[in-house]
């Protein structure tokens, strides 16, 4: 895989939102052929990557534009607005870089944050099927030499079948895990395009299996230790991921009320200029601005949080932001899923056809809001208001 050239430098904050918002148009173009054919975004990702939106969480000492959690966040949910797939590609890119930042040493992140300024793109190799459960890792690290060896297999792989680099859970010798930034190159390195998801069909999310695959010592990082000490990097993986859910729930707010007011059309016969007076319509629509509304507002609202505790990680400061995170988490879950059930209630059977691909929505909000259990996230959120109790140290609250 080829590395972006001409790559854009991002400085502000508000040069990067005006960035995603241009993107965001050119993207929405395509997005339900996307994902009606099951394209894969290739030459977007270029786009993407070429506009400097890849290293805007790089810090600013190291050149990057070390923008506000607010902005990162804001950022996904337009591109995932725009098309749900491209939203959750860079997740895990961001999550690594986080991960970089919190252990990685000053020689790890000049070169790493580099290497992103210059176009590349990290994927992820986290997820494992068969273990005793979803936070075990049996994929192994072995000293050889001046490096290491890497085996083993991991599923649900975003965006390693379009990275450079593939940051990989591993487990070493006295069971402690590491990240291991594997050159996507590397011999025994197989990354499968086995992703059939019904939902964010063009995230790539497919296996990728490490046969005895070389890595250098520079390119591992400690990982398990991230989360037995308070960090930023659990709650951070988290708002991506609210993001994403929230601009797919804005999606389909505002594919719901284009249809409604250009298609359904009960107006053209009485005289009446406003799409429908039908008053389940009109509450429909309320309910769903007001939720919308207020899962906008609790993501920044939570990127703020987080901001705090980056600037001071502390077991208060980190749980307030992790809080945050799981209200906006379990709302944006909620509202995604809703939006796009309600647009098939407002828009009536014509929604449901793949001329129009309103069904995206709804697929690609029901796939990506199972990641984690949202259940869990109210049982920490009760738990830290009711009993004082802080949330426990991991990337799924």
């Amino acid at each position: 895989m080829t590395l972006s050239h001409h790559v854009a430098v991002i400085t502000s904050d508000e040069q990067a939102l005006i960035v995603a918002s241009d993107l965001a148009e050119d993207f929405r173009r395509d997005s339900a052929q996307r994902d009606r054919e099951r394209r894969l975004p290739l030459p977007e990702l270029d786009v993407f990557s070429r506009s400097g939106l890849w290293g805007i969480s790089v810090p600013k000492e190291y050149g990057g534009a070390g923008v506000s959690n607010v902005t990162l966040a804001k950022v996904i949910a337009l591109i995932a607005q725009a098309d749900a797939s491209l939203g959750q590609i860079p997740q895990n890119h961001f999550y690594a870089l986080e991960v970089l930042r919190v252990n990685g040493t000053p020689a790890q992140q000049q070169r790493l944050y580099a290497e992103v300024l210059a176009g590349q793109r990290f994927g992820n190799a986290l997820a494992e099927l068969g273990t005793k459960t979803a936070h075990d890792r049996v994929t192994s690290i072995t000293r050889d030499g001046d490096g290491f060896r890497v085996s083993g297999r991991k599923f649900y792989s975003t965006g390693a079948i379009y990275a450079q680099r593939i940051p990989t859970s591993v487990v070493d010798e006295h069971g402690v895990q590491q990240l291991a930034f594997v050159p996507r190159g590397s011999e025994g390195l197989t990354v499968i395009d086995d992703w059939s998801g019904f939902g964010q069909r063009t995230t790539g999310s497919g296996s990728v299996v490490f046969d005895n695959v070389w890595v250098a010592a520079q390119d591992v990082i400690a990982f398990q230790s991230a989360f037995e000490r308070p960090t930023t990097v659990g709650p951070l993986a988290q708002i991506l991921h609210a993001a994403i859910d929230t601009g797919i729930a804005r999606a389909a707010f505002e594919d719901a009320l284009h249809f409604v007011r250009t298609k359904t059309r009960p107006w053209i016969d009485s005289g009446n200029d406003k799409a429908t007076e039908d008053p389940l319509t009109l509450k429909s629509f309320g309910h769903l601005s007001v939720r919308l509304h207020a899962a906008e507002a609790l993501l920044e609202r939570s990127g703020e949080f987080l901001d705090r505790a980056q600037a001071d990680s502390n077991a208060e400061t980190v749980a307030a932001a992790s809080i945050a995170v799981a209200e906006v988490r379990a709302l944006s879950t909620e509202i995604s899923l809703a939006a796009g059930s309600t647009l098939f209630e407002l828009s009536g059977s014509q929604a449901t056809l793949a001329e129009h691909g309103l069904d995206r929505h709804w697929r690609n909000a029901r796939v990506h809001t199972l990641h984690d259990p949202v259940r869990w996230k109210y049982h920490a959120v009760g738990n830290y208001y009711l009993n004082d109790a802080n949330p426990p140290l991991r990337g799924t609250i």
